[in-house]
């Protein structure tokens, strides 16, 4: 059996629901140990904001704690993955109508500079209801679609207001996105655009379509938010315990798919 990748597995269901500071209820975080036994996982629970002030997490208490996370897993040589359920990226068409450079770090700045939804008092349907706002001018088409959402039938991330669709998720991530990555002080690798193969002992970030294996597991009293984000941290502790996830992270492309995933990124589990 292949030693695991990782000591941590966290799973984020995600919201891009009204403000940064806002307690969401559909933003559910959940934490799975590592193997506390030969073939053993750990228990996988929920992590409710800390100090018990609010019920529910907010986006940037939930940055907040992973930024934290992150420095334990570095201070404890104890690496964690993290997989989130927003798009990491944007289609290659929005690169080239905006021309861009097929380059992620850059689509990140310029991103945040036209849609600042880390910023206070500021949602993506405030950005959206304002047609003179710098938005305005980074709009994308819902015909747009990733690689990778062609590849499992997902709704593309300029899809709004529909069932199912992680666009305001999306709009809302990416800046807290950019910050995680920013005040992690190069702790972490953000899948793949920093690479396809992470180094061995670096935590890892990566982005998570759940309904590859939420109708494989029962709710057990979970609502479907709570059952996505623990669905999300059981696979990635499985996956990294039968050694199923390295080879997801080497998924089978042709050079010109991995040329364009490179910058438009790529779901976790997704072959």
């Amino acid at each position: 059996m292949s030693r695991q990748l990782f000591n941590c597995y966290i799973g984020i269901d995600y919201s891009g629901a009204q403000t940064a500071e806002a307690g969401l209820k559909g933003l559910r975080v959940y934490l799975a140990d590592g193997t506390v036994g030969p073939g053993e996982n750990g228990p996988v629970t929920e992590v409710l904001p800390p100090g018990g002030t609010s019920r529910y997490w907010s986006r940037r208490g939930v940055a907040t704690w992973l930024v934290e996370q992150l420095e334990l897993a570095r201070s404890t040589q104890c690496p964690v993955i993290i997989g989130i359920d927003h798009g990491f990226s944007f289609p290659r068409q929005y690169f080239e109508t905006h021309g861009l450079a097929p380059d992620w770090p850059a689509f990140l700045d310029d991103f945040q500079h036209h849609w600042p939804t880390d910023e206070l008092e500021t949602s993506v349907d405030s950005i959206r209801r304002d047609a003179r706002s710098p938005g305005a001018a980074r709009m994308g088409s819902s015909r747009w679609r990733r690689i990778c959402e062609q590849r499992v039938g997902a709704k593309s991330v300029f899809h709004f207001d529909v069932p199912g669709s992680v666009a305001k998720s999306t709009h809302a991530g990416l800046p807290w996105l950019r910050q995680l990555r920013r005040q992690s002080g190069g702790q972490i690798h953000c899948w793949p655009f920093d690479g396809w193969k992470p180094e061995v002992g670096r935590s890892l970030v990566a982005e998570i379509y759940p309904s590859l294996w939420s109708r494989d597991h029962a709710l057990a009293g979970r609502t479907p938010d709570q059952h996505d984000a623990w669905v999300v941290a059981t696979w990635l502790q499985q996956a990294d315990l039968t050694g199923e996830l390295r080879g997801c992270l080497q998924p089978a492309l042709g050079e010109e798919e991995r040329q364009i995933a490179s910058y438009e990124g790529w779901i976790l589990g997704v072959r």
